[in-house]
């Protein structure tokens, strides 16, 4: 090979090897601008969809705060009822859910001892019977002496507990009679509940007293079995101030609470003290509020059945079906249940099974 054959073969070797690196070159080239232009478009991006997050934001607050208190009140009411409608698992019920609250209760005291009977027994078992007779006569209440006149309509008392919404208490309204209102202390959650209240004639307060372990929703302020009395009574003392024209108080939950004899009777002095009645929402079989309800001189009420331990239309309604027998029995019964939905309808309709009784408020029992 000539020496001008060589020198052409390098020099064209030379020029592919520029071609590659400058084609190289060029795609990194167009590579980086790319890469470029694609960071400043999302930036760009973000910080119009930033913008416009941020507009959004601002116009719900602007609407917010120019919407009128009326209006943010409703909103607030109908999402603690739909809350309330919402707590179906028994995790989350409202309520302590316990074996009490299924069953019907009759206090056994209002069986009158037969004198009669005892009299004919023999002389070695009239000993025992007197002692049986003195257990039961023993301080007696005008509950214990109250006779039913069977002149007069039964009479029916109904409490729904856990109210604390203008929603709930129109709709008990609504139900056609009588239906005693046990509101919720005002606590984060329902701070209305106290104004709420006041123009309801006859309300209640619906007291939230130390549950079971099992039971996790509890109020923020609630009643433990070692607080002071000076706790309970300032807590009391609120309570006076907050609903005036309240005189009845029923247990928000409580098993534990309400069988517990020191609490009961710190309890029991503080209501005295502010002239407060209390009723027994009877969710433990041990309760001993009977026994300070005597001790303080106070009325013993107990409720006799839970409506709505079940949300079905049929079981909510036997259950009124039972509280409408024991009326008919003794002369008047107490039933329990809540604002659901299917409660209040349950009672809405079932009017015509209330022609024989009388529905009261629980400041009309016949004992009282």
């Amino acid at each position: 090979m000539s020496k001008k054959q060589t020198k052409r073969k390098k020099s064209s070797a030379t020029v592919s090897k520029t071609k590659l690196v400058k084609i190289f070159l060029l795609i990194f080239l167009f590579a980086f601008i790319a890469s470029g232009v694609s960071y400043f478009i999302m930036k760009n991006e973000d910080k119009n969809s930033n913008e416009n997050i941020n507009n959004i934001l601002k116009k719900e607050k602007k609407q917010t705060l120019n919407t009128p208190a009326k209006e943010l009140k409703k909103f607030q009411d109908e999402k603690l009822d739909k809350y309330f409608d919402k707590l179906e698992t028994p995790k989350e019920k409202f309520e302590e859910d316990t074996e009490e609250l299924k069953k019907v209760h009759i206090d056994e005291e209002e069986i009158k001892p037969k004198i009669k009977e005892i009299k004919k027994q023999d002389e070695k078992k009239k000993e025992t019977k007197k002692e049986e007779v003195k257990k039961v006569t023993i301080t007696k209440s005008k509950k214990d002496l109250y006779t039913y006149d069977k002149k007069t309509k039964p009479k029916l008392a109904i409490i729904l507990d856990d109210i604390s919404s203008s929603k709930q208490k129109k709709a008990i309204l609504n139900i056609g009679y009588n239906v005693t209102m046990a509101f919720l202390p005002p606590q984060e959650g329902h701070l209305n509940s106290a104004k709420i209240a006041q123009d309801v004639p006859v309300h209640m307060i619906h007291f939230p007293m130390q549950a079971s372990s099992k039971f996790k929703s509890k109020e923020k302020t609630t009643l433990n079995i070692n607080d002071s009395y000076e706790k309970i009574e300032g807590i009391v003392k609120k309570l006076r101030q907050q609903y005036p024209k309240a005189k009845y108080t029923n247990n928000h939950t409580g098993s534990v609470f309400t069988q517990n004899d020191a609490a009961m009777d710190k309890l029991f002095r503080a209501l005295k003290k502010y002239n407060f009645v209390f009723v027994d929402s009877r969710t433990t079989a041990k309760s001993v509020a009977k026994k300070y309800a005597k001790k303080y001189g106070m009325p013993y009420i107990v409720r006799n059945t839970f409506l709505d331990n079940e949300r079905n239309f049929q079981y909510i309604q036997n259950q009124l079906k039972k509280a409408i027998k024991i009326a008919k029995k003794r002369g008047y019964a107490i039933a329990i249940g809540h604002p659901y939905s299917i409660t209040i309808q349950v009672l809405k309709e079932s009017k015509h099974l209330l022609k024989d009784v009388e529905p009261i408020f629980i400041n009309k029992l016949p004992y009282l």
